[in-house]
């Protein structure tokens, strides 16, 4: 279950948005919705999604303008796009990936298929949103199972401590500033004091400690924390 992992869907088709809804969110996927490429904006520009599937085809503005607009934008650059259309020429696909897009499918679609997608774009772009246990050194963190482990010994940690981990442990050895934990674990446009984030790293290490892993996660002077098993920069 991917229950911390936003999914915006872009579709003008009433039925088959519907359907996009009903094969992702039992998968644990929070799901948003627009019918035009202005509601999408709106949406991104509140909240970034973790992910998002795009309709080639909108009214007014289309999907491949809209991905254009979103990669040359720098807070939504990053952002993976499933482009979904029912233009199947190689051109059409060339066009779509050119314009952003980090994979395209065509309509009719399986649905199976879809999550699979999904989930191979998420390992691929967002690691820390990917089901599949993420193995540090002697740590392994199981987001299916909300586990995190230490040479097989269990942690205890709560809920934010755990995103704070899992998403440092998706991206071991980089170096990461308060701002960007901020945006990455408690979500984009949120709106909370910087030095919460140490409050947290404090108590990951506190539970990390249980295990005398408190090293793994390092202060970087004048830059931020990592997770990393090499000499620390206090």
């Amino acid at each position: 279950m991917a229950l911390d992992t936003t999914i915006l869907l872009v579709e003008d088709e009433p039925a088959i948005l519907d359907l996009l809804e009903f094969t992702l969110a039992p998968k644990g996927y929070g799901i948003k919705r627009a019918m035009d490429a202005a509601t999408a904006l709106d949406i991104v520009r509140q909240a970034l999604p973790d992910l998002m599937i795009l309709d080639w085809m909108l009214p007014g503005e289309s999907g491949v303008q809209l991905a254009r607009a979103l990669r040359n934008d720098a807070r939504t650059k990053g952002m993976p796009i499933i482009m979904l259309t029912a233009r199947a020429e190689e051109a059409d696909k060339i066009s779509g990936l050119d314009a952003g897009a980090d994979d395209y499918m065509t309509k009719p679609f399986s649905p199976r298929e879809l999550v699979a997608r999904v989930n191979a774009l998420l390992r691929r772009r967002a690691p820390e949103h990917a089901d599949e246990p993420i193995v540090y050194g002697p740590l392994t963190v199981d987001p299916a199972r909300h586990e995190a482990r230490v040479g097989g010994k269990a942690l205890e940690m709560g809920a934010t401590e755990f995103k704070l981990l899992r998403f440092l442990t998706a991206h071991p050895e980089r170096v990461f500033s308060r701002a960007q934990l901020l945006d990455q674990v408690w979500g984009d446009h949120t709106f909370i004091e910087e030095r919460t984030v140490d409050v947290h790293i404090l108590r990951l290490r506190k539970a990390l400690a249980a295990q005398s892993a408190e090293d793994l996660v390092q202060t970087v002077r004048g830059a931020g924390y990592r997770l990393s098993r090499s000499s620390a920069d206090n």
